[in-house]
C-alpha cells in the first residue's frame, strides 16, 4: 500500500510537511535572526576585545522533529515536536610569533568581563587563571613551561561552553593544524541552513595571509521548540 508523503513516519513527531511550517513561521523567524545576531555578536567580541582578525565564519542552523510514539528507547527530542537549533565556528588570523601576545589579549578581555571593568558583557570567558597562565608564559618562552622545555605544546581552552583552539606552533610538516570545516548538511532552510561568511574563505587562505588559525567553537544553542503540548520555547 502506497503511503502519503505528507504522512508521519513512527519515529518522528511530525511530517516533512509540517516540519518546514512550523520551522518558518514569523516566531521561528524572529528567534533564528536573534540567536544568529548574538552568536556573531559575541565572534565580533574578538575582533574587539583581542584584535583577532576575522577570516572566516560557519553558521549551521538544523530544525529537526521530535521524537515519535514509534520510537523504542527515550531521546533528548521525546516532548517536543519541532526543535531548532545553531551553533557557529569562528577562524581568526594571528602570527606565529605572536601566540602568547594574542592569547594574553583574550585573556586581558575576559578578566575585564568578569571583573566588571571596561566594556559590560565582554562575551569572552577566558581569564589569567592557572592554566591561562601557563600558556601565555609558554608561548612566550618564560617559566618553567617556557620553549626550551620539554612540555607539550597545548593548543586548546575551553571555558563557558567556548572552545578556542590554534595551530601548533612545534612539530616542523607535521604539526597539529586546524583543519578546514566540514562540508555540512545542504542548504534547505528551514530544514538545514548553512552560511560561509565570506563564501570565498578558506582556513588555508587565512594561515597563508596570517601564518596561524584561531578558531573558536561557540555554545551550540537551541532558539525555538514547540513541545508536543503546544507551547513554545525560544531563548
Amino acid at each position: 500500500m502506497a503511503v502519503s508523503a505528507c504522512s508521519t513516519p513512527p519515529d518522528r513527531a511530525v511530517n516533512e510537511k509540517e516540519l518546514r511550517t512550523l520551522g518558518q513561521n514569523d516566531q521561528a523567524m524572529r528567534a533564528r535572526g536573534q540567536a544568529e545576531r548574538e552568536l556573531r555578536t559575541t565572534a565580533r567580541a574578538y575582533v574587539e576585545r583581542a584584535s583577532m582578525p576575522l577570516g572566516l565564519l560557519i553558521v549551521r542552523d538544523h530544525c529537526v522533529p521530535g521524537s515519535g510514539p514509534g520510537w523504542f528507547f527515550q531521546q533528548e527530542t521525546d516532548d517536543f515536536r519541532v526543535v531548532c537549533s545553531m551553533d557557529v565556528t569562528a577562524y581568526y588570523g594571528a602570527g606565529p610569533r605572536d601566540v602568547g601576545d594574542t592569547l594574553d589579549r583574550i585573556l586581558t578581555a575576559g578578566d575585564h568581563g568578569r571583573s566588571g571593568r571596561g566594556v559590560r558583557e565582554s562575551r569572552i570567558p577566558f581569564t589569567h587563571d592557572r592554566e591561562g597562565r601557563r600558556l601565555v608564559a609558554f608561548y612566550r618562552g618564560r617559566g618553567t613551561a617556557g620553549r626550551s622545555s620539554r612540555a607539550p605544546e597545548s593548543t586548546n581552552l575551553t571555558a563557558s561552553g567556548q572552545i578556542l583552539s590554534w595551530d601548533a606552533t612545534a612539530g616542523g610538516p607535521t604539526r597539529q593544524l586546524v583543519e578546514e570545516p566540514y562540508a555540512g548538511p545542504n542548504d534547505d532552510p528551514p530544514v538545514s541552513r548553512s552560511v560561509h561568511d565570506p563564501k570565498a574563505a578558506t582556513v588555508s587562505g587565512i594561515r597563508k595571509r596570517y601564518g596561524l588559525v584561531f578558531r573558536l567553537r561557540l555554545p551550540h544553542t537551541v532558539y525555538y521548540a514547540v513541545l508536543k503540548n503546544g507551547h513554545v520555547r525560544t531563548e
